[in-house]
């Protein structure tokens, strides 16, 4: 077979692509290109650079966009934009300073006053926190439905709501924080194209952080947008703040366009850290889903848990399954669990560790936990928390890559103490 004929898969190509060792001294990694302004070769040239960056024209076949500004592109971002788009098989992706920073930045470009947002439920506090306190400000209508609900039923929500002809997106998490709840992708992108016009598109994203970019590929679902809070997996370490949206050409242009007047792109130093971090991004995930099946297997079985919510746990032949099956490639490194008890036995567990780290945050290479009812998904509507299983007896933990006898050890002496 020709070398040209083969494919190289996304964790080999983590080390090289996208990347021209010759334009940095031949350095084997990427430099970090610290710097606020790029020179151009010539007056022209700058004319032209910017003539592509402001859309007033397209990008000719064989042109480059060449460097401007580190607000509007730089070499670092690049690469691992590129880098990032393998992962998600996406055309593009644009990474900002924060998950937060690109979730908000994908509403805020594709809704406008008088839209309806359909979202999943339970969403990541921010996100929650986003829809209902700032959405709501500039005129944006939404309306939440439930894992597990029929796709007929969530269209009886749309249409109750009287904005069905406004929606302009579905924004869901699957699975969902800090439950793992799963919702059906392709489901929700057949309701987007039964509500979606000849010149209006209702638009599909997805918060990937639980379980991407390895085992769940959004856009190959049907989904617009697959999201990511960077700071999770993709990091990896806890060392950095940062997000990432991958999706085709045509609408990561738009991101990528709204992102460059808002100046919420990552910073150089940040795209170095995370091409780092992707090189060993497999090994890593790979590890923690090992030791969190371990992890979940001990805890089922503990006399002080009530129950474990683990994506390896749900029942075959149920249609929760048939979802999982399709659309997941592992059960993943995030578990939740309830104690026997309430607040002040789960606050008696997570005072007694020794191993794991009472934070928040997830994805990291240690193991961490933390409490959604008073922590993380505080600022949900406390009846809305309960009737999403979020309760003073639940604990999140997202497990690490330390050796999981360990970890087990830790979790037991912990339960031992309540």
């Amino acid at each position: 077979m020709e070398s040209s004929d083969h494919k190289f898969k996304p964790e080999s190509l983590m080390m090289s692509y996208g990347y021209k060792p010759a334009l940095s001294e031949g350095a084997i990694k990427s430099p970090i290109f610290q710097t606020s302004t790029f020179v151009f070769k010539s007056a022209e040239e700058g004319k032209a650079f910017f003539e592509v960056a402001y859309g007033i024209r397209e990008k000719r076949a064989s042109e480059e966009l060449g460097l401007i500004y580190s607000r509007i592109n730089n070499p670092d971002l690049e690469i691992l934009e590129n880098r990032l788009t393998l992962w998600d098989e996406a055309e593009e992706c644009a990474v900002f300073e924060s998950g937060m920073s690109a979730i908000s930045t994908v509403l805020l470009e594709f809704l406008k006053p008088g839209d309806l947002l359909l979202f999943s439920t339970p969403l990541y506090g921010g996100t929650d926190h986003f829809i209902h306190d700032f959405l709501t400000k500039i005129g944006v209508h939404s309306v939440s439905f439930k894992p597990g609900q029929e796709r007929g039923d969530i269209e009886k929500i749309i249409d109750a709501t009287g904005h069905g002809e406004r929606l302009a997106m579905i924004y869901i998490e699957t699975p969902a924080n800090p439950t793992n709840s799963i919702i059906d992708i392709e489901s929700c992108s057949r309701i987007a194209a039964k509500y979606s016009t000849g010149t209006k598109k209702v638009f599909v994203a997805v918060d990937n952080t639980y379980m991407g970019p390895l085992w769940q590929r959004p856009l190959k679902h049907g989904a617009d947008f697959s999201l990511y809070s960077a700071t999770k997996y993709i990091g990896g370490h806890s060392d950095v703040i940062a997000g990432a949206v991958c999706g085709s050409k045509e609408v990561i242009t738009r991101v990528k366009t709204l992102r460059t007047f808002l100046g919420n792109m990552a910073a150089p130093h940040t795209g170095w850290l995370l091409m780092r971090s992707l090189e060993t991004l497999k090994v890593r995930m790979e590890q923690q889903a090992i030791n969190a099946e371990k992890v979940a297997i001990f805890l089922e079985t503990h006399p002080k848990v009530e129950k474990v919510y683990y994506l390896g746990f749900i029942k075959p032949g149920s249609k929760e399954h048939e979802i999982y099956k399709r659309q997941y490639s592992s059960p993943g490194a995030m578990l939740s669990f309830d104690v026997k008890g309430g607040e002040a036995e789960a606050f008696k567990l997570l005072n007694s560790f020794k191993l794991i780290k009472l934070a928040v945050s997830l994805g990291g290479t240690e193991s961490l936990a933390e409490h959604p009812a008073t922590m993380t998904h505080i600022g949900v509507d406390p009846a809305h928390r309960k009737e999403m299983s979020i309760t003073e007896k639940l604990v999140r933990l997202s497990v690490g890559v330390e050796n999981y006898e360990d970890i087990i050890w830790d979790l037991g002496q912990a339960l031992d103490k309540i």
